[in-house]
């Protein structure tokens, strides 16, 4: 497979760890649009949040609270901060790797 957050997962690719478990790992997005811009991925591989399977209920719980632990570790939990998944191409998906951006450490804008 050659997916990029694959490749970090096992070490092939560095990356600005934040966090990291057995199930997941956290790292600084290499293009931020914000102070805080961190990525939270599962270890396992998952396209997108449309191929999230029964068995992956508690893996996503899980990731749920990793991205708890990245607001405080980033300091973002105190301000405010906001949490993004995109899917397919309409919305922007450019890896194939569920992930999650935690993106904050100043005022945040909506456009649509």
């Amino acid at each position: 497979m050659d997916c990029i957050f694959c490749k970090i997962v096992n070490g092939e690719l560095p990356s600005q760890k934040v966090y990291e478990d057995e199930f997941a790992v956290a790292f600084h997005d290499i293009n931020p649009i914000a102070p805080v811009h961190v990525l939270t991925i599962p270890k396992k591989h998952i396209s997108s949040l449309l191929d999230i399977g029964t068995e992956d209920k508690e893996l996503i719980g899980h990731l749920h609270q990793v991205l708890q632990n990245v607001a405080r570790i980033t300091g973002v939990d105190k301000t405010g901060f906001r949490v993004i998944t995109n899917i397919g191409e309409h919305g922007q998906q450019s890896v194939h790797h569920l992930h999650y951006h935690v993106i904050g450490g100043r005022q945040l804008e909506w456009k649509a």
